[in-house]
């Protein structure tokens, strides 16, 4: 079946409460995607995930082709079975994380040159290949090759680079041959407000199933991240969804729904989890710290999640200064239940026409 989107209500300014319907389920938006870079969301069970009130997955596209190569996941019944995930999954094209690789990647109008992280091996990413290794993978949902800049760049060599992301996204559609598997654009511009309108119109055009907004956090300071942002948005197809990149904490997934996006990734949550610094209502909790060492409190009071109502603080700082694998497993879990949990939150406020108010109170210590 080929995906749809379809917006249930539209909330104060540019909030709505959407659902995107693809061949492996429906997800409730907006909605956040626990990252799973390799095919797995670390030290995390798919069955756990779902318990979590996930719905949909982020996986990479030129991670997993590196390894364990996009045959072997094709000879393994898809990308869905290796996750152990029967649930929807969205793909990156790897662009970004491509072109993070330095000196060992040039780059030109035909695509992407470099040498694989993994065992130095020279390949090419080119706009077809990013479509077809994703379709071949079974992504439910597939990202076109974009050419994303650090902060700061001069602004004709912002230009080049939207010029660039435009020609290879009208690559990527042509490429296209799997119904099933809805292909989004990606918007670039930089902070420059004219580029952006330049990139999302002309995107816009080719008649994306959905459109991303890449290319911000990553360097600018944050009220810049808002601006475009919101300006952005409010260039897109209102009809289809809006995926905006990389973001963020949770009162930016909470700033963000407001403008009327649809999906976000982080990892934020795993990451910190992975490293004892938690997620609650007051704001950042560090586990390490010596003052939880005898603690008998959860993490956070009332929070329903495995780990707060099976462990005390002290117990998980012991587990986490011990490096116990258990110890990061329960925060991330901790950490994605915040997440997660806020998301739901977000979506019943829409439902009830009580947004932005109620699930402010969740994310107002991370402003």
């Amino acid at each position: 079946m080929s995906p749809r989107f379809e917006i249930v209500r539209s909330g104060p300014g540019g909030a709505r409460l959407g659902r995107l319907t693809t061949a492996h389920g429906v997800v409730e938006t907006p909605a956040f995607m626990p990252v799973a870079t390799h095919g797995a969301v670390k030290g995390v069970a798919p069955r756990q995930l779902r318990e979590l009130g996930a719905t949909i997955v982020l996986a990479n596209a030129y991670h997993l082709a590196q390894r364990p190569g996009v045959e072997t996941v094709r000879a393994l019944d898809g990308l869905h079975a290796l996750m152990g995930w029967d649930g929807p999954i969205l793909t990156d094209s790897g662009g970004f994380q491509v072109m993070s690789l330095g000196d060992l990647v040039r780059v030109d109008d035909a695509g992407v040159y470099y040498r694989s992280h993994v065992d130095g091996r020279a390949g090419v990413l080119s706009p077809e290949e990013a479509v077809r290794v994703q379709e071949a993978l079974g992504a439910d949902v597939a990202m076109v090759l974009d050419e994303c800049l650090p902060a700061g760049m001069p602004r004709e060599r912002v230009a080049r680079a939207v010029a660039r992301t435009t020609a290879w996204a009208a690559r990527g559609v042509a490429a296209r041959t799997r119904p099933a598997t809805a292909l989004f654009a990606i918007v670039q511009g930089g902070v420059d407000g004219e580029l952006r309108a330049e990139s999302a119109a002309a995107l816009a055009a080719l008649g994306f199933d959905g459109h991303a907004v890449g290319g911000l956090s990553v360097g600018e300071p944050p009220d810049e991240t808002a601006r475009v942002a919101a300006a952005t948005a409010a260039l897109l197809p209102a009809a289809k969804p809006r995926y905006l990149m990389g973001v963020g904490t949770p009162s930016d997934l909470l700033r963000f729904a407001a403008m009327g996006y649809d999906l976000f990734d982080c990892v934020l949550p795993t990451r910190n989890g992975r490293n004892g610094t938690l997620f609650t209502r007051q704001g950042k909790l560090m586990i390490r710290n010596a003052t939880h060492a005898r603690d008998p409190r959860p993490v956070e009071e009332g929070c329903a999640c495995y780990a707060c109502t099976h462990f005390s603080r002290g117990a998980l700082r012991h587990l986490v200064l011990a490096r116990e694998m258990l110890g990061a497993q329960l925060a991330t879990l901790h950490n994605l239940h915040f997440y997660l949990h806020l998301m739901r939150e977000i979506r019943a406020a829409l439902s009830e026409g009580s947004f932005p108010e109620r699930p402010a109170v969740a994310a107002g210590a991370w402003a």
